[in-house]
């Protein structure tokens, strides 16, 4: 017996057979099941559907933004210049909150910290990946952002140390006292914008005047220890202690400055700091003489 479906299209074909013996015995039985799942042939009448043109696509007149990805080597110089002047602004804010008393200001700093820990990862994995791809100037360069970042770092640890220890001393220091903290930082201000002007332009002039701002962070931190600690006029002094830790605190971001400017004097120059220093302070008698060498040559 054979069964089909009414539309074959739209079922599966069944083909079922009955076998052999009919006997009391045995009865057996095949059963086959068959099921067409395929593509439907189409029918020879069927109608071709009628052709249609293809719709016009509008394209879109935006600007494509093509910008080529800076490079690595530019982007981590750029990103050093840009740690100078956070730290540069954490100086000012110690200065301000110093002199003004403002709580806010000196909390300003450990936002400021907080970039620069950001920013010394950042450089850090930067130089890591891009120092095999650059040449020899360029990776001398990239050694000297990182030796940056280090001395950058640790000058916003310090500067969050002396916010500390001036809110901890509030109102109680000495004017005097407040002075000198005050023109101290706004030295070590005056360092920091220095040195990343020297580093962003290769200046070895402003990296000079960084070394040689570092004697009067020198003089003031000695005025404050010498009125605190050896006291020779007997005052009474308030908040000795963390007036020592706030000097302290800033005569050593002063020395990390002067790294920086040394650092700078040695990747644009090739020369060691004393040599450097040897040029710049000649005395006068010895710019007279290489002056009429210089006029005689020339003649």
């Amino acid at each position: 017996m054979e069964t089909h479906g009414a539309d074959t299209r739209a079922t599966p074909t069944f083909r079922i057979y009955k076998l052999l013996t009919t006997s009391e015995e045995q009865r057996t039985y095949a059963c086959c099941v068959t099921a067409n799942l395929g593509r439907v042939r189409k029918r020879a009448n069927a109608v071709r559907p009628s052709f249609r043109e293809p719709r016009e696509v509008l394209m879109s007149t935006a600007p494509v933004n093509s910008r080529v990805p800076e490079p690595a080597y530019s982007h981590l110089i750029k990103r050093t210049i840009e740690a100078c002047a956070v730290a540069k602004d954490a100086a000012a804010a110690a200065a301000e909150g110093i002199a003004t008393g403002s709580s806010p200001r000196l909390d300003s700093i450990r936002e400021r910290e907080k970039e620069l820990d950001l920013l010394d990862r950042e450089i850090d994995d930067g130089v890591t990946l891009a120092i095999t791809q650059v040449n020899g100037t360029e990776a001398r360069e990239l050694l000297a952002c990182m030796k940056f970042m280090i001395s950058l770092e640790r000058i916003g640890d310090l500067l969050l140390s002396f916010a500390s220890s001036a809110q901890s001393a509030g109102h109680r220091i000495d004017p005097q006292d407040t002075r000198d903290l005050t023109h101290m930082a706004t030295v070590l201000e005056k360092m920091l914008s220095d040195v990343g002007e020297a580093f962003a332009t290769r200046d070895v002039k402003k990296a000079v005047d960084v070394l040689r701002a570092d004697a009067e962070m020198d003089r003031l931190r000695n005025l404050i220890f010498l009125r605190h600690i050896e006291n020779p006029e007997g005052s009474q002094r308030q908040a000795s202690l963390q007036v020592i830790f706030m000097t302290q605190s800033l005569e050593r971001a002063g020395d990390h400055a002067k790294n920086l400017a040394e650092e700078v004097c040695h990747f644009v120059s090739g020369h060691t700091i004393r040599h450097l220093m040897m040029t710049y302070d000649k005395p006068i008698e010895q710019m007279f003489l290489d002056w009429l060498r210089h006029r005689d040559d020339s003649h």
